[in-house]
């Protein structure tokens, strides 16, 4: 039997200084990350060697959107689905939604959202 199974990280936030503007650059902002993992069948024993890293996999999140700015959310969203793919060998495929709550955006909204799946 095949199966796939899913591991998912909800609201991941931190601290990044991405963006078009250069008040975006030089005050930051908050970023908030959602991570979809597929993986095959999750093991039924306990064994973290046989799955997924989630601490190592929020990590790895936390730390792209601390690092080099970027411009575009979408390409932050692709740095993040290229590492964990690199840092996650049981991951076949990730799908990656960046928030961006306090986008420069003149109107009143919710969030402003990218969202990209990358597989093997």
């Amino acid at each position: 039997m095949n199966a796939i199974d899913t591991i998912t990280i909800t609201g991941l936030t931190a601290r990044g200084f991405h963006g078009v503007f250069p008040d975006e650059r030089a005050n930051g902002q908050d970023f908030v990350v959602d991570v979809e993992l597929a993986v095959p069948t999750l093991p039924s024993h306990d064994d973290l060697d046989a799955t997924i890293d989630y601490s190592a996999v929020a990590d790895l999140v936390v730390g792209v959107i601390e690092s080099e700015p970027v411009q575009l959310i979408e390409s932050l969203a692709s740095q993040i689905a290229t590492g964990i793919l690199k840092s996650q060998a049981m991951a076949q495929s990730v799908r990656v939604t960046v928030h961006k709550p306090d986008a420069p955006i003149a109107h009143k909204f919710t969030d402003v959202a990218v969202t990209i799946t990358r597989s093997r």
